[in-house]
């Protein structure tokens, strides 16, 4: 029996849960990463900032207050199965739930109608929504509310071929050094080599939403995920860039098919507050 299609007004109540849900509990592999990290850290000062880090994550939850005042710009990822077939809008439907989802969480409206203007919205859409077509009969919804402390240090290069392991190795450790605390440490590394200018970005978007923990499963890319780890934390900045062995608790790459003239690379950063939340209707 063919599964019924979900109805917009589902489709809005999901994103709705899900901006609160994000924005008050911290992924449980996220957590654990940062617990991990504490019991690692040797430097008295890295570990008491990891401990008002713990200490405000298990706090909000327990409250149900957001984790951070920032509580970002609502990325939405949809993977929709090519069996169904949803009928109406759909990007009104998502801004709904992100309408409702704020206002019922007392979340913070963050987004601007224009980027010069600068009037905001008030109700913090509209979402930024990335869609997948997908096989099977389910819609995979995901919010990950996006901090901009962090997305104001990210960045995107159009490499040399040329350039090779090395020149991303050095890009994304240059881009982390960059960002020093700004991005407010420790970090997560999401990055995108392949496609084009605008692809090589979203890759490194969707590479965020990865489990912390995992490894990428080519050994080729989970190797590079492991050496430019090493080479982050060996910066020494630190949680919160007070020092330490933790700037960064993870990096995940994503990479696809390019130009025979291109190596384009991004780098997405996202603070130690990395929010995502999924639901499958």
């Amino acid at each position: 029996m063919k599964k019924t299609s979900p109805s917009l007004e589902a489709i809005t109540e999901a994103v709705e849960r899900l901006c609160i849900e994000a924005n008050r509990h911290l992924p449980q592999d996220v957590r654990r990463a940062l617990r991990e990290a504490r019991e690692k850290e040797t430097w008295p000062g890295a570990r008491d900032v990891l401990d008002k880090i713990i200490a405000n994550f298990e706090l909000a939850e327990k409250r149900q207050v957001p984790i951070c005042q920032d509580t970002g710009m609502a990325c939405v990822f949809l993977e929709l199965g090519r069996d169904l077939h949803i009928e109406g809008d759909l990007q009104a439907a998502v801004d709904e739930g992100v309408r409702r989802g704020y206002r019922k969480g007392y979340l913070r409206g963050s987004v601007v109608a224009d980027p010069l203007n600068r009037v905001n919205t008030a109700d913090n859409t509209p979402a930024l929504v990335y869609l997948d077509l997908v096989p099977g009969d389910r819609l995979t919804i995901t919010v990950a509310p996006k901090g901009f402390g962090s997305e104001n240090m990210s960045r995107i290069k159009m490499l040399r071929p040329s350039d090779g392991v090395r020149g991303i190795i050095d890009f994304v450790t240059e881009t982390a050094e960059e960002a020093g605390p700004n991005a407010c440490p420790p970090i997560v590394l999401g990055v995108g080599i392949g496609g084009s200018f605008d692809k090589a970005a979203l890759l490194a978007k969707k590479a965020l939403i990865r489990p912390l923990g995992t490894v990428h499963p080519d050994p080729f890319y989970g190797e590079l995920e492991r050496t430019i780890l090493e080479k982050v934390n060996a910066l020494g900045i630190g949680p919160q860039g007070f020092g330490g062995l933790t700037t960064a608790l993870a990096v995940a790459i994503e990479a696809m098919p390019t130009h025979i003239a291109a190596l384009p690379c991004a780098v997405n950063i996202n603070c130690h507050v990395t929010r995502h939340a999924t639901e499958v209707l």
